[in-house]
């Protein structure tokens, strides 16, 4: 089977997105403030640090070169400059590492000459370190490295911080403000599922595209009422239309018709076509629910008894007696009735010629899923899902068969109406199984 692809709800969209988006700004923000604020200092600093270096040296060269290491010491001053001799054992580190930093050495050799050493750390005392000759002496110029402002410190992580919780908040308020509208379209729409024909929207909204969105569902939503009652009133006249003749006709035989097993034929006739305008009836029905906790157990046995001819039938429950699920009674007592005529007249076995029903059940999480099982020829793998479609059957044999066609379409539909499923699949031994899943009853 394919893999299902991974979906993501219309709020969490938005929020990614515009997360990713303020996320975003925030960096292009920050790369800004480093390109106009830290270089800019950065140069400065380096500027401030060669005009230090340049008077170290011209006071090392005027001074006598005997006294040059007494003229370096009196130069320093704590915590920010000292000039130190250099020599050829000092291992130094270079200072240049990201951008910054390069362009702080480029302006010191620039400003003081190529030859010029920029390091970060000398025997491992780390710092900016300035490398000059003064004659035949070399010398160290250490200045503090808080001179060169650093790239990113702790307070810019702060900040970036509060400005990132920030946008994850904005954000989140954001997505919530602009699904709001859809979120209450798609809990309207529900209910319309469901057969709550008197949904509606707002249509005093502010935003003009949700506003004409609200108008039209309101207008649809008006429609289908309109269409539903129509119906109602036209199925209830069609069904009296037709039952009234039917029962003239029915009486007729009964009085007209001397031959038995004609007038016997007659009322057969008669009945399937009053039985076929109940199925109608049945899958016409106006989807309204009472949903309360209904127990399986007796329903089934209720049921069952209205097959009472046992060479046609077999029926067999394994259910609870306990066991309650969500759903109306009714509707629920259809469902099984269904699948108990379907298993009759297509799930008998092939050498006794009797359907045996079987039907037990499963908890499983906050649901109960209860499995109708014949032991019959079962049905093609590639007509499963068509099983459902009103007017369809699995055989084309059975186009001479009393039913409508409707049976298991009627299951389906009833399921739907009570949040739950129908699903057909064929047994490994052989026989449909029906499992219809429902919610489990607190």
């Amino acid at each position: 089977m394919p893999r299902k692809p991974l979906g993501l709800s219309l709020f969490w969209r938005t929020f990614f997105l515009l997360a990713i988006l303020l996320a975003g700004g925030i960096f292009a923000w920050v790369q800004t403030l480093r390109a106009l604020e830290f270089e800019a200092h950065a140069v400065q600093a380096a500027r401030q640090s060669a005009s230090l270096a340049a008077l170290a040296r011209a006071a090392l060269l005027a001074s006598d070169p005997a006294g040059r290491n007494g003229v370096a010491k009196a130069m320093a001053l704590p915590q920010v400059l000292a000039v130190k001799p250099r020599n050829a054992k000092d291992a130094w580190e270079p200072y240049e590492g990201d951008r910054f930093t390069t362009r702080v050495g480029r302006e010191l050799r620039r400003q003081l000459g190529a030859d010029t050493i920029v390091a970060g750390a000398v025997n491992g005392e780390r710092g900016l370190w300035i490398g000059f000759d003064v004659e035949h002496s070399r010398y160290w110029l250490e200045t503090e490295a808080e001179q060169v402002p650093q790239v990113i410190g702790n307070t810019w992580f702060v900040w970036i911080g509060i400005a990132l919780l920030a946008t994850l908040v904005g954000s989140v308020a954001i997505a919530r403000l602009i699904n709001r509208p859809l979120k209450e379209l798609s809990f309207a729409a529900s209910r319309i599922r469901e057969g709550d024909l008197d949904s509606r929207l707002d249509e005093n909204t502010l935003t003009s595209e949700i506003r004409e969105v609200n108008m039209g569902f309101n207008r649809m939503a008006r429609e289908l009422a309109r269409v539903e009652e129509d119906r109602a009133v036209m199925l209830a006249g069609i069904s009296h239309d037709l039952r009234t003749p039917l029962a003239r006709l029915r009486l007729e035989t009964e009085m007209s018709v001397s031959d038995e097993e004609a007038k016997r034929n007659m009322a057969l006739d008669i009945d399937q076509l009053d039985a076929i305008i109940d199925k109608f009836m049945d899958y016409a029905r106006p989807g309204e629910t009472q949903m309360r906790p209904v127990l399986v157990s007796p329903l089934i046995d209720r049921e069952a008894q209205t097959f009472r001819d046992k060479t046609q039938i077999q029926i067999t429950s394994r259910v609870a007696i306990d066991l309650r699920v969500m759903a109306d009674e009714t509707e629920l007592g259809r469902v099984f009735a269904n699948l108990f005529e379907n298993a009759r007249r297509y799930g008998r076995g092939t050498y006794t010629g009797v359907a045996e029903v079987t039907v037990s059940f499963v908890r499983t999480g906050p649901w109960v899923i209860v499995t109708v099982r014949d032991h019959g020829s079962g049905v093609a793998p590639e007509k499963l899902a068509q099983l459902t479609t009103p007017f369809f059957r699995g055989d084309a044999a059975r186009t001479a068969a009393t039913g409508a066609g409707l049976g298991l379409a009627i299951v389906d539909k009833a399921m739907q109406r009570m949040g739950g499923s129908l699903e057909l699949t064929n047994a490994p031994d052989g026989g449909l199984m029906a499992h219809i899943r429902l919610r489990r009853a607190p």
